[in-house]
């Protein structure tokens, strides 16, 4: 299958081929729901892990550096939270992202593709961007919790502190943006 035939099909995530159907005591409809519920997660993290480091790579500005450093330090942590969502897919009996065609299937997050973007107008998109996803992660807490999933709800609370952080750190930075202005 190729890429541009891949785009148009939708990758299916459960049940797993039995290769990898891990053993769990959650009943399939259990499974899934958690699946469904973390994948988009894991999508929307790889999205904003790209617009972090595009921002990051494509700064200009008299904040260059602290902000520079801030985008760096923020795309570290989105990509250390995808791997842990991912095995908990897996832990799970599920399947989770594989091409970057999945994860334009399943991202809400939107692309970032400007020319030029100013180093305030980054800041507040990223804000906006962590505050959307830090309403997704409580979206599938949830459904962990609803599902008998304890262990994936306790991950996705650590991630949702962590994505609360950081929209913290760009809020305060908006402050001052708004105040100098």
């Amino acid at each position: 299958m190729t890429t541009r035939q891949a785009t148009r099909t939708n990758v299916k995530s459960f049940p797993a081929p039995a290769q990898l159907a891990t053993l769990t005591d959650l009943t399939a409809q259990e499974a899934q729901a958690v699946t469904e519920a973390v994948n988009p997660l894991i999508a929307d993290a790889f999205a904003l892990y790209v617009k972090t480091k595009n921002f990051h790579w494509h700064l200009a500005g008299s904040h260059f550096r602290d902000y520079h450093l801030l985008f760096d330090e923020h795309a570290d942590a989105i990509f250390a939270s995808i791997d842990i969502m991912a095995e908990r897919v897996r832990r799970v009996g599920g399947t989770t992202i594989r091409s970057i065609s999945h994860i334009g299937q399943l991202q809400t997050i939107e692309d970032d593709n400007a020319d030029f973007v100013p180093a305030g107008e980054m800041v507040k998109r990223l804000m906006e961007d962590n505050e959307h996803i830090a309403k997704t992660i409580r979206d599938a807490i949830e459904v962990c919790d609803k599902n008998r999933d304890s262990a994936t709800s306790n991950e996705l609370q650590q991630i949702l502190d962590e994505t609360e952080r950081r929209t913290w750190f760009l809020f305060e930075i908006m402050q001052g943006v708004n105040n100098t202005a």
